[in-house]
């Protein structure tokens, strides 16, 4: 079974670990690159889980079998609190497909209603196209908003919205 753990500064290696694999594994997924990350300090790191646990931002890890297999963050907007974006969400290859991703997207997304947000928003590689139809069965539409996907000048990103009651 797969269960979820919060962000905190004493899972900061295991944070680490993950991010790191997502990095690698699917690259154009992610606005940073595991050459710019590999190369953060343990503190670098131990301030990143810090910043996930404040009332504007959480992450979660997903953990099967003794081991981390996935990981969603999220934070509300700075101008607009009622917005909150979903960002370096990522399940394991052998993980996928288990309800692991629905499982994060949904703690994020009970966190978004909890603090006040209205609509949940992401952005999607547009090579990405596992991803973009496992969002929208989760109820998220393409808004019409692009951008240019700083990494790779061939792709673009998809902006993904749903509306939370």
């Amino acid at each position: 079974m797969v269960t979820l753990r919060q962000i905190t500064p004493p899972f900061a290696s295991a944070y680490k670990a993950v991010r790191l694999r997502a990095l690698q594994d699917t690259p154009s997924a992610f606005g940073s690159t595991y050459a710019r990350e590999s190369q953060f300090s343990d503190g670098d790191w131990q301030q990143r889980a810090l910043n996930l646990c404040t009332p504007r931002s959480i992450g979660y890890l997903a953990h099967h079998e003794d081991k981390f297999c996935g990981i969603a963050v999220s934070f509300l907007n700075e101008q607009n609190p009622q917005q909150a974006q979903l960002m370096s969400m990522w399940v394991a290859p052998e993980q996928r497909r288990t309800g692991t991703g629905h499982l994060l997207v949904n703690a994020i997304e009970s966190w978004a209603r909890t603090g006040g947000a209205h609509t949940f928003q992401l952005m999607v590689t547009s090579g990405n196209l596992a991803a973009i139809s496992f969002y929208e069965r989760l109820g998220f539409s393409k808004t019409g908003r692009t951008e240019l996907y700083p990494n790779d000048p061939t792709l673009f990103e998809y902006e993904m919205a749903k509306h939370l009651l």
